[in-house]
């Protein structure tokens, strides 16, 4: 097969020199790129729906398969989709400056310190440590090393049966001599699976070792992974960390993941590494603030998504996404660390917590628990977690059924023009002046900084907000389209049809107008309606309506800056008083760590899981009615919104 070089050029500003790599002809721009160890997004997951791969042919022949997201005059100066043009001679491409992953520094997300949820116990939970001394071994004794301990652990702690894995062995000997023949040994009682099973004999450590034990609460989210390093001993958390998921940059939802796990070869182990990658870092900046070592964490418990779950573990997720909707697992059985090259001691237990569904998974299950929605059983409750999908589960813990909506990621901020994360330079906050049609906004700022940064664009609640006060003050109407008719010229036709400017380039930092466009505002209207058709159907599946609701729990990180007014008068959530509403934040990480420090909450967790009845949206001929039914602002039966009725009439 004939071959052909493809040279990388930098970007300005990159002090990495160009990058040459050898393919075979037909090769995509993409897997070109990888090879050659040049970093390209694809948030779309290499579907060619996003635009953000897009690169500069310099020199040389290839094939577009799509021009999607590209102009007329973007395609004459030589841009092409990375993800959809293929090699088809010597190539020197010009990538330019890829977007970065920005963290959004919120104290009250990684420093505030969270509250122990019970009474605690060392003993609640199945580590523990033990110190043991051994008598040397002599010429009249020559009892081999694990012989000793095992004897001395039945006798003194009376541990029968303890299991060990080879590597441990390796550490014993020189563990017990480093030590006189004192060793602090860390043991798992039990778990799940085998809560009868033998112990396990997970670390030994010269001398005695009693001050302190680790372990972590992870959440795998889509977009953001979180990290809780626990105390045992005292059931505390010590460090909270969080930064974006490393695989956002093969795809920005689930699907988009999955596409690219299932077309490319190593897919599912880059994936995988991605997001490893992105814990190990985690887990180092954890032990780095509390001064240990990454080895002294001798267990995680982890809670995620059904998608985020089977990726974590390397196990090919294309089934979620395949009628009927399958996953491969729902419970993973307990794995040991060094098996996915998690970077805390290599013995730990890693332990997934179940999930229900292809996308129902375990983030639920642990948020249900976490949120107290089982603390007080009669009163009927929904809960919600919204972000790239909306899942949520109805009932009064006597009885659960849970669904998923499929919202797409227009409130991560994609799909739209000018949406971005929540990061410096985000709109989180719009206001709509009725008579002028002028804006005032919030953005949101670095960490300590004296003022705002000039805006970048438009995040999450920054468009529901903007949504909601267009609506109000009849920049769109209720379908949702942008009325051009305005006396003001911020409404206009502009690339992608009407739209409506929200901060003139004069005051952004790219010096270009931030807009909200027709199709940008269609993706908001099918996000929200998706998510109130199934609130919808889920309260009809079991015969009642929304009215008889009496709370709102809604947990995700998004979920905690959205503005309920703003939310119901788009129709996304239902028309309830706002004291109704309660905002629980990460509630998939909270629930992981309840479920580490607490056999009790471990074993709710499974019982929730059992006891909670899935309902399939696409099998359920009903849910194309409720969801036509609220691609309007706010609804097409205004009865159900009393109160948007009243402002709007």
């Amino acid at each position: 097969m004939a071959t052909c070089r493809v040279r990388f050029l930098p970007a300005d500003g990159d002090e990495r020199g160009p990058r040459e790599v050898e393919v075979p002809t037909g090769t995509l721009l993409s897997d070109a790129a990888q090879e050659a160890g040049v970093d390209i997004n694809m948030p779309c997951g290499g579907q060619g729906r996003c635009g953000r791969c897009a690169v500069i042919v310099e020199e040389g022949r290839i094939r577009r398969h799509s021009t999607e997201r590209l102009s007329v005059d973007d395609v004459a100066v030589g841009y092409a989709l990375a993800c959809q043009t293929a090699v088809e001679g010597d190539l020197v491409v010009t990538v330019p400056p890829q977007e970065k992953i920005e963290r959004r520094l919120d104290t009250s997300k990684r420093a505030g310190k969270v509250e122990l949820p019970f009474p605690y116990s060392v003993h609640d939970q199945p580590l523990r440590k033990y110190v043991v001394t051994l008598d040397p071994p002599s010429l009249q004794d020559q009892t081999d090393d694990w012989s000793r301990l095992q004897h001395e652990l039945s006798r003194r702690y009376d541990l029968e049966g303890v299991r060990v894995s080879l590597p441990v062995l390796r550490d014993l000997g020189p563990a017990l001599r480093d030590g006189d023949w004192t060793v602090t040994v860390v043991v798992e009682l039990e778990n799940l699976s085998r809560p009868e099973g033998p112990p396990r004999l997970i670390d030994v450590l010269p001398g005695e070792r009693l001050e302190s034990l680790w372990a972590v609460a992870m959440d795998i989210g889509t977009t953001s992974n979180v990290v809780w390093l626990v105390d045992l001993i005292s059931g505390e958390v010590m460090s909270q960390q969080a930064d974006y998921n490393g695989q956002i940059a093969r795809g920005e939802d689930v699907i988009s993941r999955i596409i690219y796990a299932s077309k490319n070869e190593n897919g599912v182990a880059e994936l995988q590494g991605l997001v490893v990658e992105t814990f190990n870092g985690l887990l180092e900046q954890a032990a780095q603030q509390r001064g240990i070592s990454t080895d002294e964490i001798y267990k995680a418990v982890v809670a995620g998504n059904s998608t985020m779950l089977h990726l974590f573990a390397g196990i090919p997720p294309e089934t979620i996404r395949l009628m009927p909707f399958i996953t491969v697992v729902n419970q993973l059985p307990p794995f040991e660390a060094r098996e996915i090259g998690l970077g805390i001691n290599p013995a730990a237990s890693i332990d997934c917590l179940p999930g229900i569904a292809s996308y129902v998974g375990a983030d639920i299950t642990s948020g249900v628990i976490s949120s107290g929605m089982c603390d007080t059983e009669d009163k009927l409750t929904l809960f919600v977690d919204v972000g790239t999908n909306g899942e949520m589960v109805l009932g009064d813990c006597s009885w659960l059924i849970a669904c998923a909506c499929s919202a797409g990621p227009a409130f991560e901020g994609a799909g739209v023009v000018d949406g971005m994360r929540a990061t410096a330079g985000a709109i989180e906050e719009i206001w709509v002046d009725r008579e002028t049609y002028e804006t005032t906004y919030r953005v949101i700022g670095d960490e300590g900084a004296t003022e705002s940064p000039r805006p970048r664009g438009l995040c999450g609640s920054g468009l529901i907000s903007l949504m909601a006060e267009m609506f109000i003050a009849d920049v769109i109407d209720k379908s949702g389209n942008v009325n051009l008719e305005l006396p003001t010229d911020r409404v206009r036709e502009g690339e992608h049809g009407a739209e409506y400017v929200v901060v003139w380039g004069d005051k952004t930092e790219s010096g270009n107008d931030i807009v909200i466009t027709n199709v940008d505002l269609d993706n908001l209207m099918r996000a929200k309606a998706a998510i109130y058709a199934g609130f919808s159907i889920l309260a009809r599946s079991v015969g009642l309506t929304l009215d008889a609701v009496e709370r709102v729990l809604i947990g995700g990180a998004f979920g905690q800056y959205i503005n309920v007014e703003n939310a119901i008068q788009i129709g996304m959530l239902p028309d309830m008083p706002y004291d109704s509403f309660q905002f629980l934040g990460n509630t998939s990480v909270r629930g992981a760590y309840m479920a580490l420090i607490s056999r009790e909450m471990r074993e709710r967790v499974e019982e929730v899981g059992q006891m909670m009845t899935y309902l399939e949206l696409s099998a359920d001929n009903t849910f194309f009615d409720e969801f036509n039914a609220a691609l309007f602002l706010p609804h097409t039966d205004a009865d159900k919104f009393p109160s948007v009725t009243r402002v709007t009439g």
